[in-house]
């Protein structure tokens, strides 16, 4: 595609939104998350498109130690931070109820469900009898939160024309506040949640019983709306709902004048030095142990391999990097602020994400890190699952880098050797491409008309 009809791209979507935007009137929308929102970058963007136009926003999150329990960014988006706990999820009085919620009655017995428990190993069973119980106090904790978190968002309720209700956990939340409002409510589904890491393990009568109450919500809302196409049709399928599709992709990035090299500073690592980044949740499923077998395949004993992020996998991952003698090539980083992020990524010369495909979840997923990727201008070597091909291998712009199997290291390293071997012109070619797919089909302003329209869709009019 040449300069002149990349442009001709750009500018017919800049008219597409001019059109879709409408002129709408002031409204006041509440968005209810799950958890503190520090990290969402998902809300952060839509909460941003709605108060640039005009709209009162406030989030509802959860309470974490060292946020405050209530603030205001420099946009005027307003962020309500309530104390969640199990315990306050139990019908107790009205005054003991309130005051829990407020933090003062301690919760000893608010503690998840141990890791021994979660990840018991063996197939005795004893172990198979842990592991259910473990994930039934999950289960059972995570229901009462929900409950907690809407007896203390009605308390801090400011009101709202609509109800935004963010996942799984956010969504009954939405529904009882815009309930006594007597206003709508929209549900967004950002994962098959019923098909997900532990709850995908549950036996089918706990995992139906989940999914008739989602089925129920995604119903009672005013409209649906989710990540990708696959996750939309599943859920008609099951729930008889349309979702639109609003991908979480960040903003438009212009083109780089000046590839940065944060990654490799903080590392040490010469410019020349071969570098693949992971970044995200150091999480089960993320094949993550996998990717860093991949590292000891022959042909990559130079490339370098960036974990930039955090989670409950981390002690595991340093050990297997020192199990397979990877001379110091393995390297884990904390987590970056959000608006730092593109930059570390714009520094890798793959990005890699070879989720594993365990749950329908995983199979479905087109995860924050394939956009963000892709908006530094970096290709990635991602699991060969449809969603992803589609974006991957099949777009207009495409190859955008590599799928494969991604629970076979040696396949995976074939993937990263087909990008890291790449001439400096065919390389500066390939990145190039991956960031005109981003700006023109894979970033938020190319997302907004569809958001937009789930909104007016919900409230009949303009938003």
């Amino acid at each position: 595609m040449t300069e002149v009809a990349d442009r001709e791209a750009e500018a017919d979507l800049d008219k597409r939104l001019a059109e879709a935007n409408g002129s709408p009137r002031p409204g006041r929308v509440v968005i209810v998350v799950p958890t503190s929102g520090r990290y969402d970058s998902r809300t952060a963007r839509i909460a941003g498109t709605l108060r640039s136009r005009g709209h009162a926003v406030t989030i509802l999150a959860r309470g974490e130690p060292g946020l405050p329990e209530e603030e205001t960014n420099a946009e005027g988006i307003r962020t309500i931070r309530t104390v969640v706990e199990p315990l306050g999820g139990l019908p107790l009085p009205a005054r003991l109820g309130r005051a829990h919620r407020r933090g003062r009655v301690p919760n000893a017995s608010d503690v998840p469900a141990t890791r021994a428990a979660r990840g018991a190993s063996g197939g005795s069973p004893s172990a198979r009898l842990r592991r259910f119980a473990g994930e039934v106090h999950r289960v059972v904790a995570i229901a009462l939160s929900v409950r907690a978190q809407a007896k203390a968002a009605t308390d801090s309720d400011p009101g709202a024309d609509v109800y935004h209700g963010m996942a799984f956990q956010g969504i009954p939340v939405a529904l009882a506040l815009a309930s006594g409002s007597g206003v709508p409510a929209i549900y967004d589904v950002r994962d098959i949640y019923v098909e997900s890491r532990n709850l995908a393990r549950m036996p089918p009568v706990v995992r139906g019983a989940v999914a008739r109450l989602e089925g129920r919500w995604a119903r009672h809302a005013a409209a649906t709306m989710t990540v990708n196409q696959g996750c939309a049709q599943l859920l008609h399928e099951r729930y008889g709902v349309r979702p639109a599709v609003v991908m979480n992709c960040p903003p438009r990035q212009g083109p780089a004048v000046e590839r940065p090299e944060r990654l490799r500073s903080a590392l040490g690592l010469a410019a020349g030095d071969p570098l693949v980044l992971y970044h995200g949740g150091f999480l089960a499923d993320r094949g993550l142990p996998e990717a860093i077998g991949a590292m000891a395949e022959p042909g990559l004993e130079t490339a370098h391999l960036a974990l930039l992020g955090w989670g409950e996998e981390e002690d595991r991952l340093r050990r297997l990097a020192e199990a397979l003698a990877l001379a110091g090539r393995v390297h884990l980083l904390p987590a970056v602020p959000p608006a730092e992020l593109l930059e570390w990524v714009a520094s890798a010369d793959v990005s890699i994400m070879v989720n594993q495909p365990r749950t329908l979840n995983e199979r479905l997923s087109t995860p924050n890190k394939l956009f963000e990727s892709l908006a530094a201008g970096v290709p990635v070597v991602s699991s060969d699952f449809p969603e992803r091909r589609r974006i991957v291998i099949d777009d207009p712009d495409g190859p955008l880098g590599a799928v494969c199997d991604p629970t076979d290291p040696t396949a995976i390293a074939d993937a990263l050797r087909s990008i890291l071997g790449l001439e400096p012109a065919a390389a500066a070619d390939l990145r190039a491409r991956c960031a005109r797919a981003a700006r023109e089909r894979y970033s938020w302003e190319s997302q907004v008309p569809a958001l937009l329209a789930t909104y007016r869709a919900a409230t009949g009019r303009d938003w």
